[in-house]
């Protein structure tokens, strides 16, 4: 039986961060590959109403990613360079091309909880408090909270 946990979405109040927590009956292995593996990568982000396609996916430190969510027959286009990749952190920058002057620097740790269960934390830091409410208030939340339902079923089915 899979264990359901909820995500904390949290807005720093001094810094324009956005920051997101989640525990998984994963481990942090599990975790790393499901951020790190295109085909894996597409299958679990966003919410449930769309469909994911990877453009470009270069999971290496140096390397850049592309990817285009469908909703409804339109678009939404992300881009992004990967600075770090290691097993226990990714950081990379997050642009949403409908807003390309906004770019974001993530930083996701993968923590290991042990008995088969991880913690995975990602942090945004965004140019204003402006972007980062604007952020919060577009129904992210939904969409986090969506992916990250697809994400454990994948895991608990095997796929990942």
């Amino acid at each position: 039986m899979t264990r359901t946990t909820e995500t904390t979405i949290e807005a720093d109040r001094d810094v324009p961060i956005v920051r997101i927590t989640r525990e998984f009956a994963a481990t942090r292995e599990q975790l790393f590959r499901a951020h790190t593996d295109p085909v894996l990568f597409a299958r679990w982000i966003g919410p449930d109403a769309g469909d994911t396609r990877i453009e470009h996916w270069d999971a290496r430190t140096g390397g850049s990613w592309r990817f285009v969510s469908v909703h409804d027959g339109v678009e939404f286009a992300f881009h992004g360079c990967f600075h770090e990749v290691r097993p226990d952190r990714i950081v990379q920058t997050f642009t949403f091309e409908g807003e390309p002057d906004g770019v974001a620097l993530e930083t996701l740790w993968f923590d290991d909880l042990g008995d088969g269960r991880a913690r995975l934390r990602t942090q945004s830091l965004v140019d204003s408090f402006e972007s980062r409410d604007a952020w919060l208030a577009s129904g992210m939340e939904g969409g986090v909270n969506e992916g990250y339902a697809k994400l454990e079923r994948m895991i608990a089915d095997g796929a990942v």
